[in-house]
């Protein structure tokens, strides 16, 4: 995502060449490049040129430090301006009632009902909720269906009623029966139209008054653009909702949406969708983005992805394994499926801080790793707890079983036994503590 944008403002940076400090000159001609990078992000003209007026306000004059160059305290300035620009902070999503009421509005095909299924996947996983979805689109039968297969894929029931066209009764003695089943949030998909309409605009009203939901939250096609932010205007003029979904940002390689949409709504976003998979939903954070679109990578998030699948008991159990010099081809695949859970191996690589811009033009397959483990299943149980054993005739086997070429397999028996290495050495204290001491320092006195 922002992969456009991210090399533009990476462009643009470079045009800075003031010593000591940034001039007048080197700032006019660097807010520029930025103002033409958001405008071909799809960024409304006002608010890339408000955005870039202010990044130039703030840079000129500025004494550059003798540890930092005039680029770099200009990319903390702008990084600055994009939280801003962005929200600055997270806003939650507000889950006060008994049951709590969230309604989701949007345009047909903007991804509503996948988001529905999505959320109440997430508050089921990470806020320990018992949510209820509702089918109010009375209109797209194929709606209401495409809600139950997602109900009954994430394990949440679905209320609908087929015969009722009457979205607002139907949400209605669904809270009633969420009462009832002891669900604490009522979640209700809305029809949507391929375009604002006054009928349209008159239901979803008509929802919002009787219902006085909690949370009423606006889904929309991030790749849209511009469109986008108009339609949140027309929406939010009429239902003033709480916040905003964007979809699809993980095929928005521009951004425009997300970078206009709070500036010109004045309304936070709360979730954007990142692929089709039920988890692929994350919480929005402004500064986080800001760093991503600057390529300055997203920590926090890799770390909280990381702990969703941290299982504590079988990383104790890992960690006697790999004291012991026991850790085998059923302990790495173990690990793989742990990696694959967390989500779109590049999207993943492009968190690490450096590493986004240098993977950009490398192809990363979602399934990086089914070559591996086909290698891995085409194994005995006896070759997976000893690969040592895996001698000329084994490697035939294993390569012709798993489709691949015995260079393949030479290649992976290597890494295998160069991680099992590391993983002893890390695994024994007096090793670290050795290696430690032996690190060379850095100027300044400082270790690595």
């Amino acid at each position: 995502m922002f992969e456009s944008l991210s090399d533009k403002l990476d462009k643009a940076f470079k045009v800075l060449k003031g010593q000591g400090q940034i001039s007048e000159v080197n700032v006019a001609e660097t807010s520029k490049e930025i103002r033409r990078a958001l405008l071909d992000a799809d960024v409304s003209y006002k608010t890339a040129k408000q955005f870039a007026d202010s990044v130039k306000e703030k840079a000129i004059g500025q004494n550059v430090l003798s540890s930092i160059s005039p680029g770099q305290l200009f990319t903390k300035i702008t990084h600055d301006e994009l939280a801003n620009l962005m929200g600055n902070e997270h806003e939650e999503i507000n889950l006060q009632g008994s049951p709590a009421i969230i309604l989701i509005s949007g345009l047909q095909g903007s991804g509503k009902t996948t988001f529905t299924g999505k959320l109440a996947h997430f508050l089921k996983k990470k806020k320990s909720k018992n949510p209820l979805l509702v089918a109010a689109d009375v209109y797209r039968p194929a709606a209401i269906d495409q809600l139950h297969v997602l109900g009954e894929q994430i394990g949440v029931e679905v209320y609908s009623d087929k015969e009722n066209k009457d979205p607002v009764s139907i949400a209605q003695e669904a809270i009633k029966q969420a009462k009832q089943k002891a669900c604490d949030v009522v979640i209700v998909d809305t029809a949507g139209r391929l375009a604002v309409d006054e009928a349209m605009m008159d239901e979803i009203s008509s929802l919002k008054k009787n219902l006085n939901p909690s949370e009423t939250l606006f889904v929309v096609d991030s790749m849209t653009g511009q469109d986008a932010v108009n339609t949140a205007l027309a929406f939010n003029q009429k239902i003033d909702f709480d916040g905003v979904v964007l979809t699809k940002l993980d095929g928005d390689t521009r951004g425009g949406a997300a970078l206009s949409i709070r500036s010109v709504v004045d309304k936070p976003i709360k979730f954007v969708g990142t692929g089709e998979k039920m988890d692929a939903l994350d919480v929005f954070y402004p500064k986080r983005m800001a760093d991503r679109i600057l390529g300055m990578g997203d920590v926090v998030s890799l770390v909280e992805k990381a702990q969703e699948q941290f299982d504590e008991e079988k990383a104790r159990r890992l960690q006697k394994r790999i004291a012991k010099n026991q850790f085998d081809f059923n302990d790495f695949l173990d690990q793989i499926s742990q990696i694959k859970k967390m989500g779109n191996v590049k999207d993943l690589m492009g968190m690490i801080p450096g590493v986004g811009k240098a993977i950009k033009d490398v192809d990363i397959d979602d399934d990086a790793f089914k070559h591996i483990e086909a290698m891995i299943q085409a194994m005995t149980p006896e070759e997976r707890e000893n690969p040592k054993i895996i001698n000329g005739s084994r490697r035939k086997r294993i390569a012709k079983g798993s489709g691949r070429t015995v260079a393949d397999l030479n290649k992976l028996l290597k890494q295998f036994e160069d991680t099992s290495k590391m993983m002893k050495l890390m695994g024994n204290k007096k090793n670290m503590a050795k290696m430690m001491r032996n690190m060379p320092k850095m100027p300044g006195g400082f270790e690595r």
